[in-house]
């Protein structure tokens, strides 16, 4: 899921709180064997699969229980980060790539590689890639894979069908930076302003627009733009990094990665896509839902959000093709981190190697908010969404195309999402130019050094 840091006034007052909260790792230590073990998510909506995977690890293990906390993305970062730096926090966490290279620098994770040799636990169960991504450049590994995301575009049927877009149009745009291809075409279509033109047609008024074409989301997407603009990146052949995981050379000054922001920054310019300072602070399914933008590009973590939302039919489509000759999404996944301060490392470990088997994967999978990492488990979901009336293909298009390309893995990460997220918000906010990434990139870089 793509990583949006948040920091400020909850930070210190969840900091101020965190011995209340219950949540030392050091609870439930006994000596007969038993833990009392505390498990961190923030999808509110995969909650309850695993509290049934829970509840299944309590039967099969009668002396280990689990509680279950779940936070928002935002909080649930400050409040870990804090904890963690303190020696407590939850004993197992549901850890992001884009965090676990800095919790394994600080110590503040347990390598897992010995435990998953003592007892064969098999590695190569998964759809293919993810378990590489979480054995670090140390050789260790510290997590085995939960589930995976790609991206695509969630649109409004009514509108589509009153631009005269069909699904198998936009399962077969194409994408380019330099004047946006037949994507571009449509989403300058499905934008109206308030007196009823669309973005193509003579008269239209980009300062009073009714429906953006297209969503610009939460933000500028920081140093990853995954539901942004990575997917446009990818499909020009361009690439985050020298090599992934664990590249030490970022290439943001890429001309390929330039053109493509400025043609992204061009949307908002041209209207077709809402401005930038629009996007903070709001609910970008919530406004979707209200009439406001005629799709999204965004996560399959997010598909539940937008196919629940009343009175709107919503349909997905695919990521466009682009330059390269073929569309691209990135491939993201999370895993359980165990907590090295706890003082039940071997009850955390039963949980951990718990949650990554095919048992557990198997009942999140029937419930069709996401797709675990284990094939038969990711079928499950595919046809518990199908159950609901949820065409998922276009998520799963790059699974089977393998035209995913993988969340890029390096140290520094938390520096370089300072960096990247000043930079991509100047640009896409018109402070500075896409020209000006060299400069950032160029700071990037240095961290390496």
């Amino acid at each position: 899921m793509y990583l949006k840091l948040r920091s400020g006034a909850a930070a210190a007052i969840l900091a101020a709180g965190l011995v209340a909260s219950g949540c030392s790792s050091t609870a439930g230590s006994n000596n007969d064997g038993s833990a009392d073990l505390t498990y961190w998510l923030w999808q509110s909506n995969q909650q309850p699969a695993y509290q049934s995977c829970a509840d299944k690890f309590h039967t099969a293990n009668p002396n280990i229980k689990v509680t279950i906390e779940q936070y928002a993305w935002g909080d649930y970062w400050d409040k870990l980060t804090t904890s963690l730096a303190s020696g407590s926090g939850p004993d197992v966490f549901t850890d992001h790539l884009a965090k676990y290279a800095d919790f394994v620098a600080k110590q503040q994770i347990l390598p897992i590689d010995d435990m998953v040799k003592t007892d064969s636990v098999p590695t190569d169960i998964y759809q293919p890639g993810l378990a590489d991504l979480w054995v670090h450049k140390d050789g260790h590994r510290y997590g085995l894979p939960k589930d995976f995301d790609t991206v695509a575009y969630f649109y409004n049927t009514k509108m589509f069908q009153d631009a005269g877009i069909t699904k198998d149009q936009a399962a077969a745009w194409t994408w380019n930076p330099q004047d946006g291809g037949s994507l571009e075409k449509a989403i300058a279509h499905l934008t109206v302003d308030k007196n009823g033109k669309r973005g193509d047609e003579p008269g239209f008024d980009k300062s009073k627009v009714k429906t953006y074409g297209l969503s610009a989301g939460e933000g500028s997407g920081g140093p990853y733009g995954q539901q942004y603009w990575s997917a446009y990146a990818a499909s020009t052949g361009w690439t985050f990094t020298d090599k992934n995981p664990w590249g030490t050379h970022y290439n943001y000054d890429d001309q390929r990665f330039q053109d493509t922001v400025a043609w992204y920054h061009s949307l908002m310019d041209k209207g077709y896509m809402n401005p930038l300072e629009t996007t903070t602070g709001s609910d970008p399914v919530a406004n979707f839902g209200a009439g406001k933008f005629a799709m999204a590009m965004d996560g399959d973590w997010n598909t539940e959000a937008y196919f629940g939302l009343k009175d709107v039919k919503v349909d997905i489509a695919p990521t466009p093709v682009g330059p390269s000759g073929k569309r691209a999404s990135m491939y993201n996944g999370l895993s359980d981190a165990i907590n090295a301060s706890t003082s039940h490392k071997d009850a955390a470990w039963k949980w951990v190697k718990y949650l990554a088997s095919a048992d557990c994967q198997n009942v999140v999978g029937q419930t069709g908010v996401v797709f675990p990492a284990i094939p038969q488990a990711t079928d499950k979901a595919q046809a518990a969404f199908q159950a609901k009336g949820v065409d998922v293909d276009a998520f799963l298009v790059h699974v089977k195309d393998h035209t995913t390309f993988l969340f890029p893995i390096t140290d520094n990460a938390a520096d370089v999402n300072t960096i990247m997220t000043t930079e991509m918000d100047a640009i896409l906010s018109g402070k500075k130019a896409a020209s000006d990434l060299k400069q950032a990139n160029d700071q990037v870089n240095a961290l390496f050094k």
